[in-house]
């Protein structure tokens, strides 16, 4: 029996794993190759597409620093932070979705699921209906709210190590008290404040421009090398604590730091465009069909949820007779998808 055990694998057995494996990662570059270009090729769109069309050629004069009638406005003041705003949005919001969904082994561990995304948008609006905050003030209210919430959920959750299933039902538990929250706040809210306050806890890129792109660029070039050098410690996570303990993963200390940085970009993220709503929670899971199983879906799902908002923000300014915020448009999409992935989650398991 001990020797059978022993006996190493035969030729035919490491050419079918050695065949299965090229095959996952050949799957894998050329999906995040086809995201990337969807990616450059939706920005781009973005950039020359509206009420006036810009030729490639002005768009890229206007992005090297020179001065092209009509375009250097509408494109460099205008169009350029907005399009820059939502990839750089839609990118943390997908790394930090599935960044939970991968620790917790579960779909349903999104950011807009667990609290994070509400614990910014009450703090935002009890910033500026009972304080007339505005700009930075208030983006600054929402990034320590949502890190706060975070330690919050992470607190109450803690009992010998974090469970998945308690972190998402204390979570669920502590955005729907953020929620009502929210609706008094806003029920006694002045008519200006409550325009304000909306339109912010909607999720937009209206106005947006470069003093909220530039905190959310950094937080996302800062961050996103922390993630993707615990992309392989994460994925054991998937396995189980005890299970990645025994590979060598320092479980505690490696939660601790994606969550942190997560949050991090979720909180700022969302101090610039607002929560945008359910980018975190559709991106992995895409991601997942995408590359299919035994590959890290960080950089994935990041492309993903950038691809999301930049359509969703053009499709929400000319597909319809009316301008909708692209947080409208996301939500339209994704509130189905949560019911769908509730159903299929309950019946097939928990995982991505």
């Amino acid at each position: 029996m001990t020797a059978f055990l022993t006996r190493p694998p035969s030729a035919e057995v490491v050419r079918v794993v050695a065949r299965d494996r090229r095959r996952r990662v050949s799957r894998r570059r050329v999906v995040v190759v086809t995201l990337a270009v969807l990616v450059v090729a939706a920005f781009a769109v973005t950039l020359m597409a509206g009420q006036t069309f810009y030729p490639p050629g002005d768009v890229i004069q206007v992005i090297l620093g020179e001065r092209v009638p009509g375009a250097s406005f509408t494109v460099g003041r205008l169009r350029l932070p907005r399009a820059v705003l939502a990839l750089v949005a839609g990118f943390s919001f997908g790394l930090a979705g599935v960044t939970f969904q991968t620790m917790l082994r579960n779909p349903l561990a999104s950011p807009d699921i667990i609290g994070i995304s509400a614990g910014a948008s009450t703090a935002a609006a009890i910033a500026i209906v009972s304080f007339s905050l505005g700009g930075p003030q208030v983006s600054a209210i929402a990034i320590v709210a949502a890190l706060a919430v975070a330690l919050l959920v992470y607190t109450l959750a803690f009992r010998d190590g974090v469970a998945g299933t308690r972190l998402i039902l204390i979570g669920i538990g502590v955005a729907a008290i953020l929620d009502s929250v929210t609706s008094y706040v806003l029920s006694r809210a002045a008519e200006w404040d409550l325009q304000e306050a909306m339109r912010w806890l909607t999720g937009s890129l209206n106005g947006a421009g470069w003093e909220q792109v530039r905190p959310a660029l950094a937080a996302l070039v800062v961050l996103t090398p922390v993630l993707l050098w615990q992309a392989r410690d994460l994925s054991a996570l998937q396995l189980g604590d005890d299970t990645a303990a025994a590979l060598g993963v320092r479980v505690e200390r490696t939660r601790i730091t994606v969550i942190v940085a997560a949050v991090c970009l979720i909180a700022f993220a969302t101090a610039a465009a607002g929560p945008i709503a359910f980018v975190a929670f559709l991106s992995g899971p895409i991601a997942a069909r995408l590359i299919g199983p035994g590959s890290s879906l960080l950089v994935p799902a990041g492309l993903v949820g950038a691809l999301m908002v930049l359509a969703a923000d053009f499709a929400g300014q000319f597909a319809f007779d009316t301008r909708f915020p692209v947080g409208v448009v996301t939500g339209v999409l994704g509130a189905p998808y949560l019911v769908y992935l509730i159903v299929r989650t309950h019946r097939a398991g928990g995982s991505l």
